[in-house]
């Protein structure tokens, strides 16, 4: 079926499967009315859907004649092809920059950042060729190459449309993507300006995505210097950043042993939960975890201040065996919710750590006493609640 004798009536057939978010996103686009539309929707939420009933109704409107996609990766182009045929729009996912025009039984192509940089001048008369829609899939990845950004640029300045889809918020750098307005950050860096915006708070409230959790898990790491030295170093503890750099490296390596056993713990942990409540909802299984968590936590500082010698002033000595692991372990606690606060905020983490000290008070984490960490984790918590 073509697009373009497509009825309305068939369009709002496809609205009526839309969630909540993907309707109010697609009202504000054709509200607006803006050539560059820039989207930004929690992983997992539907953009694909949402962007393709956009282009099934620009056809049936016959506003565009064609639609181009571009993906980050060639399996991607596959993937909107499919999707794209659900709606009546052919999509030649196996179209090669050799072939110069599109094949006649297709509506439009899917491309890849790559593919497009690789001969912009062909795309761009595409483009030219006919009015079209242009989506971009993941559009922060069009900051993956320096030439991708101008590519882009000179291939589809002509188009009708544009509309762009991206995940998370994203900052310019020396080279801002292309058809994106952008809004200085109080950090002096610049931040794209969305269109329309569905987080992961509201995502998990409607049950579109399920609850992330970070579980905190530390180590210590052994390697062997080019020089021959052997150098020791714990995950979560303040190192330079050559030094922290390498002790990732190590964790990391699949012949070694540190991600083997975080798996395992990992395992052991939903197993424990997943025995005790069988049939336990995600949200079930993550709210367990947490309280297990934080009890440890709550243990491992109840022995540190049992166990901790006393000086003068009745202050526990520092730098006990204890007490770091103590401060390891909050540490990655506060890193873990800071993340999970960046992914659901789009807030970049050096503003929330910033924010986090004007509100607790108290020195850089690295720098930070046990209390003034669980102050901060404490505030995050309670923001995660009411979600503000």
């Amino acid at each position: 079926m073509s697009g373009a004798d497509e009825s309305p009536r068939s369009v709002l057939n496809n609205l009526c499967f839309l969630r909540g978010w993907q309707k109010a996103a697609y009202e504000e686009y054709f509200r607006v009315a803006k050539r560059d539309f820039l989207l930004v929707a929690t992983p997992g939420a539907g953009k694909t859907t949402y962007a393709l009933t956009v282009a099934a109704r620009l056809l049936a409107l016959r506003e565009v004649a064609a639609v181009t996609v571009v993906t980050p990766t060639e399996h991607l182009k596959y993937q909107w092809a499919r999707a794209a045929a659900r709606f009546g729009i052919a999509l030649d996912p196996s179209y090669r920059n050799a072939q110069g025009r599109a094949g006649a039984d297709f509506q439009g192509v899917a491309v890849t950042y790559a593919q497009v940089a690789a001969h912009p001048a062909l795309h761009r008369q595409r483009t030219e060729g006919r009015r079209t829609l242009v989506i971009f899939d993941e559009l922060h990845h069009a900051g993956d190459a320096l030439s991708w950004g101008d590519a882009i640029r000179e291939a589809f300045e002509p188009a009708r449309r544009r509309l762009a889809l991206t995940g998370t918020p994203f900052r310019s750098d020396t080279s801002p993507i292309p058809f994106v307005a952008y809004e200085p950050e109080p950090d002096g860096t610049k931040r794209s300006a969305s269109d329309y915006v569905y987080g992961y708070g509201p995502a998990l409230a409607d049950g579109v995505v399920r609850p992330v959790i970070f579980l905190a898990y530390s180590g210590e790491m052994h390697w062997r210097t080019r020089a021959g030295d052997e150098i020791a170093a714990t995950l979560g503890a303040p190192m330079a950043a050559e030094q922290l750099a390498q002790a990732w490296r190590t964790a990391l390596d699949p012949q070694g042993e540190w991600v083997a056993r975080v798996l395992e713990a990992a395992d052991r942990r939903l197993t424990e939960v997943r025995r005790g409540m069988p049939d336990a909802e995600p949200e079930q299984v993550a709210l367990l975890l947490r309280k297990r968590q934080a009890d440890q936590v709550a243990r491992s500082t109840r022995a540190a201040t049992a166990h901790a010698p006393h000086q003068a002033g009745g202050a526990p000595a520092s730098g006990t065996g204890t007490a770091r692991k103590t401060l390891a372990a909050l540490r990655k606690e506060l890193s873990g919710l800071i993340a999970a606060w960046h992914h659901r905020t789009g807030q970049p983490h050096g503003v929330i750590h910033a924010e986090l000290r004007r509100a607790c008070g108290g020195p850089p984490v690295p720098e930070a006493t046990a209390e003034q960490i669980r102050a901060r984790i404490g505030m995050l918590r309670r923001r995660a609640v009411s979600g503000r």
